[in-house]
């Protein structure tokens, strides 16, 4: 659905429904709410909160499924770059949104962005609210949604409202524990985007609160919808690989944008953006700062760096394939060695993971100044499984299993044994940065049902929405999040502090 308002309506909307807090950083940690878990996330700083009313008694609620014919309420907490993806994923445009693909589709007859658009399933959902701290943001949001759409700086009071069946949330990391936890005590069903969380804690506390409430949860790794992951999935099930012992995978980029030099507003300021609201109760109190409000990836306070923004996209994929889990240990390396710009996190990250229970070792690695693209490796015995754009599997010279084949010249070595192509390359239409080549090449744009090329986001969110309303499990649920999270966060922390680190599993730590 298209929603074509102007701009006087939306004015006038806004000012009549956006909720600003306002509020001094003292009485903003006095209404953040106590949550049952809220010591193990660290949210209290010490001291007693009291409970947001909208949440209270609703924690052990049952919820009912909804019909396949219900239209499901969904709530967008934090309306920046890919909030509005996810909008679009579910078929809600901007104006200005279709006016530039409109105008790109006739410079470029190739481009197929706004014809995939349209073409792809409805999900039978509307917004009806749209949180986020920037008031442009809850704007455009309003605009997309359609006319009975609500906006709110406090994401609370999006989540109070009965009308809501379920939230995504598309906020900076350091809100994802607080914001999931609050949705999940207000009985609504959550689609989450990666890094699960931006701590140990949280993800620990998160697991416990999740796993035995009738919610359904989704982690955004929409790569797990795509045709070639899924096929290297089952070829790896066939064991073709032979015994795998080595796994390589990787991140190049080579532009700003892919090292979050994200463009700052020009409507950006302490008037238009909830800055108090933005830092949250865990964050070092600073003043108004627009770099780290749009830039939030490069700071440690509000994001998780390469390992929660990149390699979580690699390690769910590898994790889907392989299903590895959680690492026994990691070692990471690695240094800010190009962006001199005042970031905190890595532009250059390495780390060495090992699975000491399954002989195998899974290596990382990214740069954020080097274009070159690199797929994944999954090594065996007897054949490489390469994924990136294409799916090929490569017997090897010296494989047990294949010698008399390759002996008697059936089977080539330096011929693909297997090749899986999408119909047309998965090109980037109209997208020339590195970063969008990126998630092309990943799979995490787009990939082909029946000969149509489909959005992976508007698959994974149906996915989510057909279990809401039907029951069943989604396939990044909270487990897969947990072990996400859990494998970034362990990269993080040998990082920080120069060691290497163990998982604990029994006791659920880091050590």
């Amino acid at each position: 659905m298209i929603n074509h308002k102007s701009e006087k309506k939306s004015d006038f909307k806004i000012r009549n429904s956006i909720k600003t807090v306002g509020l001094n950083r003292r009485q903003f940690m006095r209404g953040l709410g106590l949550l049952p878990v809220s010591g193990a996330l660290g949210y209290g700083y010490g001291r007693e909160v009291p409970s947001h009313p909208s949440f209270a008694g609703t924690s052990e609620r049952n919820f009912q499924f909804k019909t396949q014919n219900q239209t499901l309420s969904i709530g967008i907490i934090g309306f920046g770059f890919r909030g509005e993806q996810l909008a679009r994923a579910m078929k809600h445009a901007h104006p200005d949104w279709i006016s530039e693909m409109s105008k790109a589709r006739k410079e470029d007859p190739r481009n197929k962005i706004l014809e995939d658009f349209y073409n792809q399933a409805e999900l039978n959902i509307k917004i009806t609210g749209i949180s986020d701290v920037f008031d442009v943001r809850i704007e455009r949001g309003m605009i997309v949604g359609g006319i009975d759409t609500k906006g709110f700086r406090d994401y609370r009071e999006l989540l109070a409202r009965k009308d809501i069946d379920a939230v995504i949330i598309a906020t900076p990391d350091h809100w994802h524990a607080r914001m999931t936890m609050d949705a999940v005590n207000a009985g609504k069903h959550v689609y989450l985007e990666k890094c699960m969380t931006r701590t140990v804690d949280e993800a620990v506390a998160l697991k416990r609160a999740i796993q035995h409430k009738n919610i359904v949860f989704q982690l955004g790794h929409q790569g797990r919808q795509g045709d070639l992951q899924q096929r290297a999935r089952e070829l790896y099930k066939k064991e073709i690989l032979g015994k795998v012992t080595l796994v390589e995978t990787t991140t190049n980029r080579n532009n700003p944008f892919g090292a979050w030099v994200w463009p700052i507003h020009e409507k950006a300021s302490e008037k238009t953006i909830d800055w108090e609201m933005f830092q949250g109760p865990d964050a070092p109190i600073i003043s108004y700062d627009p770099a780290r409000f749009f830039r939030w990836r490069c700071w440690w306070a509000y994001g998780t760096g390469m390992a929660g923004d990149l390699l979580t996209h690699d390690y769910d994929a590898v994790n889907h394939i392989m299903n590895l889990g959680i690492p026994h240990s990691a070692i990471a390396s690695g240094g800010i060695y190009f962006y001199k710009d005042g970031r905190e996190v890595p532009d250059v990250f390495h780390v060495n993971y090992e699975y000491p229970g399954r002989d195998l070792t899974l290596i990382y690695s990214g740069t954020l100044a080097n274009g070159v693209p690199r797929g994944t490796l999954i090594m065996g015995h007897d054949a490489t499984l390469e994924l990136g754009q294409s799916l090929t599997i490569w017997a090897d010279s010296q494989s047990t299993v294949y010698k008399s084949r390759i002996e008697s010249g059936i089977i080539d070595p330096a011929s693909p044994m297997i090749r899986f192509r999408p119909p047309d390359q998965v090109t980037v239409d109209a997208i020339t940065s590195a970063t969008s080549k990126y998630f092309a090449d990943r799979g995490l744009t787009y990939t082909y049902r029946e000969g149509r090329r489909v959005d992976t986001t508007n698959l994974h969110l149906a996915e989510w929405l057909n279990c809401i309303r039907h029951g069943g499990e989604t396939s990044c649920n909270i487990e897969q999040g947990f072990q996400e999270a859990i494998t970034a966060h362990m990269a993080t922390i040998s990082y920080r502090e120069g060691r290497k680190v163990v998982w604990d599993a029994e006791k659920e730590r880091i050590i």
